[in-house]
């Protein structure tokens, strides 16, 4: 037995859990707010909205949570500014050094 405390022993792995929930919401919040942005607040004109708003009913996100992300996502409340950014990350393998970065610098320019 760990302990005579089973309220501490539940307490210790309802904050786990919380932890984590609270994580994937934040991520989840973050997605629906940039797809809002990028392409308008209706999710039926909008697939990759729909596409956020269903993974996070999945995941059992509160309504008003992805209501209120989506309202930051179209400017109605204040909130950060989410941007999708892309890093590419590229390796080569040459004899001489600068040769391979000028080639590498000529193909992302």
């Amino acid at each position: 037995m760990s302990g005579h405390s089973k309220w501490s022993t539940i307490k210790r792995k309802k904050a786990k859990e919380d932890a984590k929930r609270g994580q994937m919401f934040g991520k989840l919040s973050r997605s629906i707010t940039v797809a809002a942005r990028e392409g308008g607040g209706n999710p039926d004109l909008n697939a990759t909205l729909a596409a956020a708003i269903e993974k996070a009913k999945e995941y059992n996100m509160p309504q008003e949570s992805i209501e209120r992300a989506i309202k930051k996502g179209t400017g109605e409340i204040s909130g950060a500014k989410y941007e999708r950014m892309i890093f590419v990350s590229d390796s080569a393998t040459k004899d001489f050094s600068p040769q391979a970065s000028s080639s590498i610098e000529a193909i992302f320019n």
